[in-house]
C-alpha cells in the first residue's frame, strides 16, 4: 500500500480536529467547562487520551476555539442578514429560523456556559465582551430601522426591541437545551407578533 502524501495526512489531521471539536461541543454544552474533563472529550469522540493532546493541549484551548467559531457563526449569521431575499421582516425572520434550528442548540449552551460558569479562560471573557448584546444590535439595527420605516414592526426605541427580541430567542433555546419534557420551541411566526405591527 503506497504512503500517504502530505495533503492526504492534512486531511486526515483535518477530519480528526473536526471530529474531536464535535465531541467538545457536545460535552461542553452538557456539562460545562468545570464539569468537563478531557477524558470525557476523548470518550465521546472514540479516540484515546493521549491521541486528543496531539490536537489539543488542554480543556481551555478547546473550549475557547469552540467559543471562536461560534462567535465567527453568529456575527455571520447576523451580518448575512442583508444578503437574504425579502422584504425587512422576512429578513428578520428567516434570521429567527436560523436562529432558533435545533442544530444550534449546543452552540447556544456553550455561548450560555461562557457567560456565566466560573472557570472561563480570560480570552473567552475577552471575546464574550466584544460579542455583547451592544454588538448585535448594532449589526441588526439597520435592517430593523428598514422595517419599522416600511411599517412591519411596532414603532419605539429599535434598541430596545432588539434587545428583547434577541433576548427572548435566547432563552428559549436555552430553556429548549435543558430537554424539558413537553417543552417545544414556538413558531417563528408567534414570536415574530412580538414585534410585528397588525395589520388593519
Amino acid at each position: 500500500m503506497a504512503p500517504l502524501n502530505e495533503e492526504q495526512l492534512h486531511q486526515i489531521r483535518d477530519d480528526r480536529r473536526e471530529q474531536i471539536m464535535r465531541a467538545a461541543l457536545k460535552v461542553f454544552a452538557r456539562r460545562g467547562i468545570i464539569g468537563t474533563k478531557m477524558s470525557m472529550i476523548a470518550a465521546e469522540a472514540g479516540i484515546s487520551h493521549g491521541l486528543l493532546y496531539h490536537y489539543f493541549s488542554s480543556k481551555e484551548e478547546l473550549f475557547t476555539t469552540l467559543i471562536e467559531d461560534a462567535m465567527k457563526g453568529a456575527e455571520e449569521a447576523t451580518s448575512g442578514v442583508y444578503d437574504l431575499p425579502g422584504t425587512p421582516l422576512e429578513k428578520i425572520r428567516a434570521l429567527s429560523m436560523e436562529m432558533l434550528d435545533e442544530s444550534g442548540t449546543p452552540y447556544f449552551m456553550l455561548i450560555h456556559h461562557a457567560r456565566t460558569s466560573d472557570g472561563v479562560p480570560e480570552k473567552v471573557k475577552e471575546l464574550i465582551a466584544r460579542h455583547d448584546m451592544h454588538a448585535f444590535i448594532a449589526r441588526l439595527l439597520p435592517v430593523f430601522r428598514e422595517a419599522q420605516q416600511a411599517g412591519e414592526i411596532v414603532e419605539g426605541s429599535l434598541e430596545e426591541l432588539i434587545s428583547s427580541y434577541l433576548s427572548v430567542l435566547s432563552g428559549l433555546m436555552v430553556l429548549n437545551a435543558q430537554g424539558i419534557e413537553g417543552y417545544r420551541l414556538p413558531d417563528v411566526d408567534m414570536l415574530l407578533r412580538l414585534i410585528a405591527r397588525s395589520r388593519p
